[in-house]
């Protein structure tokens, strides 16, 4: 199957990437950004590209491709980082300019046709997100484009299939970021279209199989989108009596959500289901901690002990553990491909070191690990789940004890979960659910004075979330009518009494992440 390589140094949106270039139908992999390409490349890959990196490339201890790229003979692009790997590879300067770019930037295109934005208008939005810049080219290339900022933007060689480009064309944002992307793996390089979500699960079942064996399968499932659909996928794979699913009631549940799962996977015709109550050995260790990276941590750990626990109870032994791990879950928790990925925030499924060990010894099933949320919620459709599953907004691992900035009690969850149900509530009533990514409610560690009444009193201050997003990579603010937000708010003040003031978050992804914690 044709395929693009892409060189990850560490960059955040290396995954989104490959998503984009799978997204139209070429096969995309991924190998670190300093491997030896004779160790990486094969007869089916068409193409390179290389990734953004949290690095500077000029300084000297930075991570740089292998100096074979150039005798590849394949179409070269390098995206931000990569753009600077290779002009400093033939001779350039990257330096930090005054000019910082962010977000949006319009790019302008010089006179003459380049194939590489075949089809694109001269001037167009662009995604930045970066401080260092070109300060010269490398030898034999020439500028195709530059920012309102006068910053080159775009390169290309004179003599070889080798481009570059500041900004990030895999940005949902960034406009005809994917025509740029398809006229580099399909117009350049040639490669076909070959890969589908119907092939994936056909590979994927078949790797189930063979790595399962007769063994049995245990799937941590929290209901959420993701790990129900690693039920459909693991029950499609495999017999239905090697398949086991947990459910951990950790007591930072949504409202009504234990009795919501339960009717799900039944739905699925999950013939060994466990739902365990364990709320009082969550809060428990929890007790204190305001930590957002211990409370992560605590919450894990207790997780794999949990099923420690319950297994010798119902599954026989020799079983392999399952979870539904996306790849963002991954690279945000720094394991990344290659050694140059940053941790954003620790995930419960991938940081702590009970999964590690699990992991390193094999004995771990991810057959969602290289997905992206909405493919995820394709392949769920294609899988014959109903949209109510599918189109569930995400719900963190964590559950509600990251959503509360704080020590996490019983009494704040019980505040919490009121509140957070009479939100999506409103936005269900409202036709509004569906047009948002992901939207929840906070719990501020914070009281604030509001009279009830005669009375005067000081109450938690709840922030609400609602971002839009095509991947979770990315994130606006979701532009509420003020008349929505003005009524939902006097619902919630009205009806959780322990909450006397709501305010709205309008932080974008970057700089901000989705969740607070």
């Amino acid at each position: 199957m044709d395929s693009i390589l892409i060189l990850d140094f560490g960059g955040q949106t290396t995954q989104l990437i490959g998503r984009r270039i799978r997204d139209f139908g070429v096969y995309s992999e991924i190998a670190p950004g300093d491997a030896s390409l004779r160790d990486v490349l094969h007869d089916d890959i068409k193409g390179i590209i290389l990734s953004g990196s949290p690095h500077s490339s000029w300084r000297e201890d930075s991570p740089a491709p292998d100096e074979a790229l150039w005798e590849c003979g394949l179409p070269v692009l390098g995206i931000c980082y990569g753009f600077h790997q290779l002009t400093i590879m033939n001779g350039g300067e990257v330096k930090p300019l005054p000019h910082r770019e962010y977000g949006r930037s319009l790019v302008r295109r010089h006179i003459g046709g380049n194939p590489l934005f075949s089809d694109i208008p001269d001037e167009f939005l662009s995604w930045m997100s970066h401080g260092d810049s070109v300060a010269a080219l490398g030898r034999d290339f020439d500028s195709i484009a530059e920012s309102e900022n006068g910053v080159c933007s775009a390169a290309a060689h004179n003599n070889l299939p080798v481009w570059g480009v500041q900004f990030h064309p895999e940005a949902s944002h960034c406009e005809y970021g994917n025509s740029l992307l398809e006229n580099f793996a399909c117009g350049i390089c040639g490669a076909r279209k070959e890969w589908t979500l119907e092939g994936y699960i056909d590979q994927e079942s078949s790797a189930l199989r063979e790595k399962v064996g007769k063994r049995n399968v245990l799937l941590l499932i929290s209901g959420g989108v993701d790990s129900t659909v690693a039920a459909a996928l693991l029950l499609k794979a495999l017999p239905h009596r090697q398949v086991w699913l947990m459910y951990v009631d950790t007591g930072m549940m949504r409202k009504g959500e234990t009795e919501e799962v339960s009717e799900h996977l039944h739905r699925l015709g999950a013939e060994n289901l466990l739902i365990i109550d364990a709320e009082e050995r969550f809060l428990k260790p929890l007790s204190g901690v305001t930590d957002p990276e211990e409370k992560r941590k605590i919450i894990g750990d207790v997780f794999m002990k949990v099923q420690q626990e319950e297994i010798g109870k119902h599954i026989p032994d020799g079983y392999l553990l399952a979870q539904g791990t996306l790849y963002t879950d991954l690279i945000e928790s720094g394991k990344g491909v290659g050694n140059q990925a940053q941790v954003i925030k620790s995930h419960h499924n991938v940081g702590t070191p009970l999964v590690q060990a699990k992991r390193e010894a094999g004995d771990l099933v991810e057959p969602l690990e290289r997905l992206y949320k909405d493919e995820v919620r394709r392949l769920g459709t294609l899988l014959g789940l109903p949209a109510d599953i599918v189109g569930r907004h995400p719900f963190p691992g964590p559950g509600l004890g990251i959503r509360i900035l704080s020590d996490v009690t019983k009494a704040k969850l019980d505040i919490l979960r009121k509140a957070d149900a009479i939100y999506l509530q409103e936005l269900r009533e409202r036709n509004l659910y569906d047009e948002i990514w992901q939207a929840f409610s906070v719990l501020l560690p914070v009281r604030s004075v509001g009279v009830t009444g005669d009375a005067r009193e000081y109450g938690y201050v709840l922030a609400l979330r609602a971002v839009v997003s095509r991947d979770g990579m990315t994130a606006d603010v979701y532009d509420f009518p003020t008349r929505d937000l003005l009524e939902i708010s006097s619902r919630i003040t009205n009806e959780v009494r322990e909450v006397g003031r709501v305010v709205y978050d309008i932080s974008s992804k970057p700089p901000a992440t989705i969740e607070w914690e």
